[in-house]
């Protein structure tokens, strides 16, 4: 319990970002490896899973901006010093995330809105209100008024990563269940930008780009 609650008082500080990414160091030219072609439903999360690679050193080296998500046929370089730098964990495709609302995105990662960092994305839907589980995981928190958001759930996936889910009208699930991916945790009250939901990934307290885990 005190680990959860260390995460939420992070999040609430509203002060824990990732670090933008940047350009590289040094140019792929000059970098032994090899590339990764993106296929279909691929997210740079699942590819830097399967190398052994840090999300944020794979962004870097291969100078991903944060406003935009990969496509199919993109070509990843991935270093031969980055491979096994990192511990490799055992992939399956239940380990992926899904979008939480099928909608439109209104706010972007890293968008300043209304002089504040937009810290995750918001989605607004395109028929169906219902908010899903992005990863199976355990709810740690169910709350009001949080960080400015009206309703919050969050999600422990147990590697580290966390989902956030804001502007919920009505909320499912309690503290203490565990949720499977694609289950119905709440539902969001219209289909404006006002009404949208608020969607997060954190490593941590600190906040991630949700494109490069989503398909």
């Amino acid at each position: 319990m005190l680990k959860y609650a260390v995460i939420l008082c992070l999040f609430l500080s509203g002060c824990a970002t990732a670090p933008p990414v940047g350009k590289p160091s040094v140019s792929t030219a000059s970098l032994a490896g090899t590339y990764h072609t993106v296929v279909k439903g691929e997210t740079l999360w699942r590819i830097s899973r399967n190398y052994g690679i840090d999300l944020e050193e794979l962004t870097r080296v291969n100078r991903i901006a944060d406003n935009r998500s990969i496509e199919v046929g993109q070509r990843i370089f991935i270093p031969d010093k980055m491979k096994g730098s990192y511990k490799i964990t055992k992939y399956s495709e239940g380990d992926d995330f899904i979008w939480p609302l099928q909608g439109r995105v209104v706010s972007s990662f890293g968008q300043t809105d209304n002089y504040m960092v937009n810290k995750g994305i918001k989605i607004s839907p395109y028929n169906s209100q219902d908010v899903l589980a992005s990863r199976s995981g355990k709810v740690i928190f169910v709350g009001k008024d949080v960080a400015g958001l009206n309703r919050v759930v969050i999600i422990d996936h147990a590697d580290g990563l966390f989902t956030v889910y804001g502007l919920c009208c009505n909320i499912f699930v309690k503290p203490g269940d565990n949720i499977r991916r694609g289950e119905l945790i709440g539902k969001i009250r219209g289909s404006s930008k006002d009404d949208s939901l608020h969607f997060e990934i954190r490593k941590g307290h600190l906040s991630q780009n949700p494109v490069f885990y989503l398909p």
